[in-house]
């Protein structure tokens, strides 16, 4: 998994507003926290003596976090091998994300209702006991249903994380600290694949899981102090359950389709069309009217969202499956190979808020999704002999700058086509479409994997079997749902009235 631009979780899911909006009063009325010390002047900074110990716990929380998710698309071909599981292959990555959008509602509301320290807490050990499980299972079902509980930690811990930032840190310092979270993730990506390659061939897959847990101690007693002494702040009456309802029933749905998808019979039917009667009304409710026809202005900046991430996290999940089975690169190997595409990913992201080419956002973000396809194309090579693997490298630096370019603007095109009291809600859109989409492609391009024979892959320790066709399904959807996007970038100035 590649890194995320710190402006998109400021609501993820449980429509947590911008954190300038949704930083309760401080004493002087004013939003975010106070420090007294300096007046709200210039008198620290966030790794000054008054909030070290808080900014180094999130830091390392994220960082946590961002090795995990690296370390996952290194470990994972070898683990379904193991346990014989490779037709559920993107079922351990899209029961993440499924788990997950339900977890950022609820927090969302838990945290306006009780403040972050229970959410963060609850978050962090339902993410260790998911690792714990994955790491113990015997089955794939309970790899996946570890894989599950992680996400609803994942999705908890990082909705308190911004809220916390929101109550423990004045306004002139919450720029520095969301900037962080994104610089969190640079040594994970880099170090991740090598890490968890080397685990993996020399003391087992399972140990990329289960050495995690006792990682997540120090960081959580440096922050406990700052964490008690956060600031009271003004607690909403109640939760809005109408929101939970609406995410659970879209995680529930897509978990009874990404089912059908993986078992293609007749009796298939029946959770599908239960899926799609439990997706369609919700989705409809959480994402603005004309998302899904691709209106012009804000309906197409939220519905790039999701097409962007899914394509590309849609392929991105079986490219070490791909060179571990195809083309008998080791797991350390398979891994790096995606480590230039979240370096490029940074480097996107900073090329596209040059001052120079606001002008060109829209053209931005068209550029990126063709990279990002150009990219996905060039995967289909490696799977002809005489290609040598490193091309899949090089593929996935020129589709990670492309995701910088089409993320971060997409983030920017957002703020500027919301009203400042529909902000809120509307960045909350955009994290549902994030999770939508992948959801819905990873669930797609494991139905197509499955579809074109790629369950019959031996399991670990016997002879590689080659199914090209079951790779070549899903880059080539992956490709075709990225030109796609790229026509939704003509439709994103809004109608001139």
């Amino acid at each position: 998994m590649t890194p995320r631009d710190p402006q998109d979780a400021d609501a993820a899911v449980g429509a947590v507003p911008p954190l300038p909006s949704t930083a309760p009063h401080g004493p002087d009325g004013r939003h975010g926290a106070v420090d007294p010390e300096d007046g709200g002047g210039t008198g620290d900074t966030v790794l000054g003596r008054r909030y070290r110990a808080l900014t180094l716990g999130i830091v390392t929380v994220v960082s946590l976090i961002a090795f995990e998710a690296s370390a996952v698309n290194t470990a994972m071909p070898v683990a379904a091998r193991a346990l014989d599981g490779v037709e559920l292959y993107a079922y351990a990555f899209s029961a993440y994300f499924t788990a997950s959008l339900f977890a950022m509602a609820l927090s969302g509301e838990w945290c306006d209702r009780k403040g972050p320290l229970a959410p963060l807490f609850a978050g962090i050990a339902a993410f260790a006991a998911g690792l714990l499980v994955a790491g113990s299972a015997q089955t794939m079902w309970m790899f996946v249903g570890g894989r599950a509980v992680q996400g609803i930690g994942g999705g908890l811990v990082i909705v308190a994380l911004y809220v916390v930032v929101g109550r423990a840190y004045p306004q002139r310092l919450q720029p520095a600290v969301l900037a962080s979270f994104s610089a969190a993730w640079v040594l994970p990506v880099i170090v991740g694949p090598l890490a968890a390659g080397t685990v993996t061939e020399h003391a087992g897959w399972r140990w990329v899981f289960l050495a995690i847990p006792v990682l997540v101690l120090p960081p959580l007693a440096v922050m406990l102090p700052a964490l008690r002494a956060l600031p009271p702040s003004e607690l909403s009456a109640g939760m809005n359950r109408r929101r939970i309802l609406l995410a659970l029933a879209v995680a529930v749905g897509a978990g009874l389709l990404q089912y059908a998808g993986q078992d293609l019979n007749w009796l298939s039917l029946v959770p599908a069309a239960a899926g799609l009667a439990l997706i369609v009304p919700c989705v409809l409710r959480l994402l603005p009217k004309g998302t899904f026809r691709a209106a012009r202005g804000l309906p197409s900046v939220i519905l790039l969202r999701g097409v962007a991430a899914g394509s590309f996290l849609g392929a991105e999940s079986f490219v070490p499956l791909m060179l571990v089975t195809q083309r008998g690169l080791s797991a350390t190997a398979a891994g790096l190979c995606l480590t230039g595409g979240g370096l490029t990913w940074a480097l996107g992201s900073y090329t596209q808020s040059r001052p120079r080419l606001e002008p060109h956002r829209e053209r931005l973000m068209g550029l990126g999704l063709l990279l990002m396809a150009v990219s996905i194309a060039m995967v289909l090579l490696a799977l002809i002999d005489s290609v040598p693997a490193w091309i899949v490298a090089v593929a996935w630096v020129i589709g990670g700058y492309g995701m910088g370019l089409a993320i971060s603007s997409g983030s920017v095109l957002l703020l500027k086509l919301s009203r400042p009291e529909d902000a809120g809600s509307n960045s909350a859109s955009l994290q549902v479409s994030d999770a939508l989409g992948n959801i819905t492609l990873v669930g797609l391009s494991g139905v197509l994997f499955v579809t074109f024979g790629g369950g019959d892959i031996a399991p670990s320790g016997t002879a590689a079997t080659h199914q090209p066709a079951a790779f070549g399904a899903v880059y080539v959807a992956m490709t075709a749902v990225a030109l796609v996007g790229a026509w939704v970038t003509t439709r994103l100035r809004p109608e001139i009235r």
